[in-house]
């Protein structure tokens, strides 16, 4: 008896964190999977509130469930890397946005989740800790620039990973 009331009040709570997401009941425009030589590092989604991706309308979340533990410091500097292979370092630095995502983004381990929420007025992380159901807001909004900055590191079509940019999209075939 007491077990079957924890496991509806367990189910009753996720289901409420889960609802409580903006992101909740949109639908997955596509999933792929980061690795690095023979190691996985993360799981991403793309949603919508429809289910399909269209450049510059909002509102998107992006979603990484990471499958390895990443210090805050590592995700910033690959940040770093991509904004410089796409051509926008020069603008996060004049920005600041390189010291707000350090400032902002939780380390991360197996079964973290780290989700950007873009929206007309620009973007906010949530994070999720491993064996977590809550996903928190993390920092304060970002402006519209950085939200068009952040996502180009997976959606642009100049991105370093024109694989993972296809299969988010449903471009292609997703993991």
């Amino acid at each position: 008896m007491m077990r079957t009331f924890l496991t509806a009040l367990s189910l009753m709570i996720s289901f409420s964190a889960f609802a409580a997401t903006p992101w909740g009941p949109w639908q997955q425009v596509g999933r792929a999977t980061l690795s690095w030589g023979p190691f996985e590092v993360y799981h991403s989604q793309l949603l919508t509130p429809d289910g399909q991706y269209h450049p510059g309308k909002w509102p998107q979340a992006l979603v990484i469930d990471y499958l390895r533990s990443i210090d805050h410091q590592e995700l910033t500097k690959a940040t770093e890397e991509q904004w410089q292979a796409l051509g926008l370092l020069t603008q996060a630095q004049k920005n600041g946005w390189l010291d707000a995502v350090q400032n902002t983004w939780p380390d991360v381990s197996n079964g973290s989740e780290i989700v950007f929420v873009a929206t007309e007025n620009g973007g906010q992380f949530y994070s999720q800790p491993a064996n977590s159901v809550l996903s928190t807001p993390v920092g304060q909004p970002f402006s519209p620039a950085f939200r068009d900055a952040f996502l180009a590191i997976w959606l642009s079509p100049a991105t370093q990973y024109p694989d993972l940019r296809s299969k988010l999209t449903g471009a292609s075939a997703s993991d």
